[in-house]
């Protein structure tokens, strides 16, 4: 399984396997930004983590600290290996061009329609500097 995204902000090629979040999360309250753990109990992701994984998010729900909440995560090493979006969430990926801006390694961010996200889940999946993911 191979599709072509729209790249949102460039970064690092990225490999994990892949987490498919079912519902919408909101990055600040929602992440813990030390260890990349769902911290939402109402989230049906609850507990898992997010670091070094490959995530699928159907959406965001917004806050304007989202951006600082990813930008502690990239600095902890605990940020995603990529970021997979049905949209983009502005204020969330301001927190990897702030990143990048300090010299730090960061993950790309790409686009792909929410639909086509379920198909993901579990596998090991990775998403290269042009933004093709592919199952491996």
């Amino acid at each position: 399984m191979r599709f072509q995204t729209e790249i949102l902000v460039r970064g690092q090629a990225g490999t994990g396997e892949a987490l498919v979040f079912t519902q919408p999360i909101s990055f600040w309250g929602g992440i813990d930004p030390t260890s990349g753990r769902v911290t939402d109990v109402r989230h049906p992701q609850h507990g898992a983590s997010i670091a070094g994984r490959v995530l699928f998010l159907p959406g965001t729900i917004g806050s304007s600290s989202a951006s600082a909440v990813l930008l502690e995560l990239v600095y902890a090493n605990h940020a995603p290996a990529a970021l997979i979006m049905d949209a983009p969430d502005a204020i969330l990926l301001l927190g990897l061009l702030v990143a990048q801006e300090m010299g730090w390694p960061t993950p790309i961010a790409v686009r792909l329609k929410a639909a086509e996200q379920g198909g993901f889940a579990g596998q090991t999946v990775s998403v290269g500097e042009d933004g093709l993911l592919k199952v491996l």
